[in-house]
């Protein structure tokens, strides 16, 4: 960069141009800092003595501009001072030629504007969108309807604070004797950086803004404001805050895994290869509104299309955005149907669902769906098929696992999405009109605040059947009773299905008592509603075993991420696990003793039979080897681990 002491006369004379990016804030210039201004120039204007006053920096940048025409600089640092000592000359002007001095045409032809050019660039400074058509119109000396506009309201401040003074000594006040640092950055500075070292205690520029500046950087001057308002403005407008999260999955959707800090780097390396910047930025619109329809789904006419949309929406899984975006192009393009969309929906649904329910690790979802379109692709003619393939063999659970999973697993805190699942289940029933969930909420059937009442049917081992079976799926269902049910006795629950819309709650009728075998009889029930619901796509299956016990086996070896540690007994590898977790992660430990109070426990009393961890805490033992087989399983969900990174290998 090049750096030059220098007045605003010659920073401002010559055929050039200020532009203020659109990265940068609005004027915002007040009172305090005009008062500031107005005092320093009455001292210059009263001190001829004093020869000059500096006021700081302006840091530019120059940029693209056609041979022969005005001489464009991007205007990065100092963008208030210049417009606020434009605003001054604009009054001076106007002062000027109100007591018929040719100041007045001094200053417009030479320090407002390039005379001899038409268009944007016959202006010296052109301020943000925001700002500009009360600037302009202060030169163009129209009448300004904008209110609230401190452009206005800088030029009515000084034009009571100055009125006293002449405009002729003032303008040379101005021009010659207030002093700037004038800093050049080179082609090859980043002006963004600078920009963010000059202001850090501002606002951050996002990736979205820093992409937006540079591809107005590289767009005719002449044409950025119809471009902004036909091309950026609507993507702006409509995505917001998601703009930049846009940006990262419009580029992955070429099969780029592009982290959230890189997006301007990657976008600004696509336009150099391709170097028409106008082309892709009409590419991103178009995506924008795919965008727009994936993250809401409501703008969808298509009612399949939205219905699955909506579905995935509440999954809440913005790793498939990349890959939706290209089928949105297909679909638009007419090379995808609706019903094959709606398909492929679907197919991403299931897989989801599967993998949710299975506690399969979710970290590496954002490298398998940037590639999928491509993959999908090259794999079959049929996209369809194509994606069923590539999903097939990304640890897709089978029916075997997945049902195994369904019965025992934790779901209620997984909020929407095991609501999601209630309601998928109520469908399968079939309903002359699709019933209502607006009103509906999650109840647990067994409540999660027990009564004397229940622990009495629940039995002596009320505790670990508490523990153990009360968030997984037979003790879910829908209702939108909800807060009368509260914990209420199970018969008095049960008159209240009987009055339930819902036909999930059909099933309690004939149900007498409710503990942990009905419990886990009405998830079977549930789970083979759910395999038919959510039918295996791939090539080959397992065939279901109808044995969800591990009474009878002899574990050998508890693996958990990569160590293997040596068990004789169930009773083992529940000990084991919870001394594993005590180690590593004991702030997690506390948690879970808190969590489950009937098998962890700091007082030995509080539990029937124990042993003694390594922490200190006791564990109880008085647990049947399919209650330790489920717990494990709970517990490994709840310390935020995965089923890939933990198994129990049997003799």
């Amino acid at each position: 960069m090049k750096a030059s002491e220098t007045n605003f006369q010659t920073l401002i004379e010559g055929t050039k141009q200020y532009i203020v990016p659109l990265f940068q804030r609005t004027y915002s210039w007040d009172k305090k800092q005009w008062l500031d201004l107005l005092s320093d120039l009455n001292d210059l204007y009263e001190n001829e003595s004093t020869n000059t006053h500096f006021i700081g920096s302006i840091v530019t940048m120059p940029t693209l501009s056609k041979p022969e025409s005005v001489t464009p600089y991007l205007l990065i640092d100092g963008q208030q001072r210049l417009t606020t000592i434009f605003i001054l000359l604009i009054l001076l002007r106007d002062i000027a030629k109100a007591d018929g001095k040719k100041l007045a045409d001094k200053i417009q032809n030479t320090l407002l504007t390039n005379q001899y050019v038409d268009g944007l660039e016959h202006f010296k400074l052109l301020p943000t969108q925001q700002d500009r058509d009360a600037f302009l119109g202060l030169i163009n000396e129209k009448e300004i309807s904008q209110k609230n506009s401190s452009i206005i309201d800088c030029y009515n401040f000084f034009k009571k604070g100055i009125r006293q003074l002449d405009a002729e000594k003032l303008n040379q006040v101005i021009a010659n004797r207030l002093s700037v640092v004038s800093i050049v950055l080179e082609s090859d500075d980043n002006p963004y950086i600078v920009f963010e070292s000059l202001n850090a205690k501002g606002r951050s520029l996002t990736q979205a803004d820093l992409i937006r500046n540079y591809f107005f950087m590289k767009i005719d001057l002449n044409q950025q404001e119809m471009i902004y308002h036909d091309y950026w403005l609507p993507m702006q407008e409509a995505l917001g805050e998601n703009l930049t999260e846009f940006m990262r999955h419009y580029l992955a959707s070429d099969g780029v895994i592009v982290k959230k800090d890189e997006v301007y780097l990657v976008l600004k390396s696509t336009v150099d290869k391709h170097k028409d910047a106008l082309a892709e930025l009409n590419r991103i619109k178009q995506f924008s509104n795919f965008y727009d329809k994936i993250i809401n789904p409501d703008k969808e006419n298509n009612t399949a299309i939205y219905t699955n949309l909506a579905r995935l929406r509440r999954l809440d899984f913005t790793v498939l955005y990349p890959f939706l975006l290209n089928c949105y192009f297909d679909y638009e393009q007419n090379q995808l149907s609706a019903s094959e969309f709606v398909e492929i929906l679907k197919i991403l649904e299931n897989f989801l669902i599967r993998r949710l329910v299975c506690n399969i690790a979710t970290f590496g979802l954002n490298k398998i769906f940037p590639v999928l379109y491509n993959n999908a692709v090259k794999t079959s003619e049929n996209l369809v098929d194509g994606v069923k393939l590539q999903l097939e063999d990304l640890k897709y659970p089978k029916d075997a696992k997945f049902r195994e999973e369904l019965i025992k697993a934790e779901l209620y805190s997984g909020g929407d999405r095991t609501k999601l699942m209630l309601e998928t289940l109520e469908c399968y029933f079939g309903h002359n009109e699709a019933p209502s969930f607006v009103k509906a909420e999650i109840e647990h059937i067994m409540p999660q605040t027990l009564t004397t009442d229940w622990k009495n049917q629940l039995g002596d081992d009320w505790q670990q059947q508490h523990d153990l079976y009360l968030h997984t799926l037979g003790n879910l269902t829908l209702t939108a009773y909800n807060s009368e049910l509260s914990n209420k006795s199970y018969s008095a629950k049960k008159s209240y299905f009987k009055q339930s819309n819902f036909s999930l709650n059909d099933y309690f009728e004939s149900i007498e008592t409710w503990d942990s075998a009905a419990i886990e009889k009405r998830a079977e029930h549930l789970a083979d509603i759910a395999l038919k619901t959510w039918a295996y796509f791939g090539s080959s299956n397992q065939i279901i075993s109808d044995e969800n016990s591990v009474t009878g086996t002899k574990p050998r070896l508890l693996v958990i991420l990569g160590d293997k540690l040596a068990v004789k007994s169930w009773k083992d590898v529940y000990l084991t696990l919870l001394n594993w977790i005590a180690d590593y992660e004991p702030e997690v430990f506390i948690l879970l003793a808190k969590d489950y109070p009937n098998f962890v426990s700091k007082d030995a009393f509080n539990l029937r039979r124990t042993e003694k961890l390594k922490n200190g805490y006791f564990a109880e033992l008085n647990l049947s080897a399919d209650q330790i087989y489920r717990f494990c399983g709970q517990v490994i969900q709840r310390v935020g681990l995965s089923s890939d990174d933990w198994k129990v290998e049997t003799e």
